[in-house]
């Protein structure tokens, strides 16, 4: 549109946009750094946290000792956590050699591919020795030699948080502590048993803990390992 200027011109002066005059005091806009989660192609560093447990189940001749090595993600952030990355099974038992080598490498490849990895615990521990299971101490029942190694990393994935942990609140206890405190008083002092079990003699496998913990009072049968119970 051209516009006719009658008057004359004394003077003039340039008008800059705002839009287009960055704010000098105004801060960059950062973008968000998305948090590394596990995957395969994370490469091993050259220090991993690692815990280490032994089990001495009857069936094998020697202990094991099972190492979990964890990696640390996102140090130093709010997104900081640890996974689990490698494990090794070491024994001077060579009985079970090819396939603990076997089973830590699958156990490892899964643990490096990320994802919710704790599947692994119920499959492991639903593995069944044909030739039938054992109690380890305490009277928990093993049905195999790879539930009990199922176990040790349940352990560990509740010990990193990536498991919630099942234990009993104080007052459970204390209850549990008065219940088998009034059996025993009840009964005639048992003797230890080959299993080595915390619990008496008498008491029977619990479904839902698999330990020899359950006895009955008063028609109500009860765990003294987990706290269930069934009352009739």
């Amino acid at each position: 549109m051209t516009v006719k200027i009658s008057n004359k011109i004394v003077g003039y002066r340039v008008k800059k946009a705002d839009a287009e005059t960055p704010n000098e005091h105004q801060a960059p806009v950062q973008a968000e750094t998305k948090p590394v989660e596990m995957n395969e192609y994370i490469e091993r560093p050259d220090f991993l946290l690692g815990t280490t447990y032994k089990i001495k189940p009857p069936v094998a001749e020697h202990a094991m000792y099972i190492t979990i090595n964890d990696i640390l993600l996102n140090e130093g952030t709010d997104h900081e956590s640890r996974q689990p990355y490698e494990v090794f099974i070491n024994s001077k038992s060579m009985e079970h050699f090819q396939w603990v080598i076997a089973l830590t490498r699958v156990i490892s490849a899964v643990f490096r591919k990320g994802g919710d990895v704790t599947f692994l615990v119920e499959e492991l521990r639903s593995v069944y020795d044909p030739n039938g299971g054992y109690f380890k101490k305490g009277g928990v029942f093993m049905p195999s030699l790879v539930a009990e190694i199922g176990a040790v990393i349940e352990k560990h994935l509740k010990a990193i948080g990536l498991l919630e942990s099942d234990e009993l609140s104080e007052t459970t206890k204390r209850i549990l502590a008065e219940k088998r405190a009034e059996f025993e008083a009840s009964q005639d002092k048992a003797t230890n048993d080959d299993t080595g079990s915390d619990y008496p003699a008498n008491a029977t496998m619990c479904g839902k803990c698999n330990t020899k913990a359950v006895i009955v009072m008063d028609g109500c049968a009860t765990c003294l390992s987990c706290g269930d119970s069934k009352c009739g």
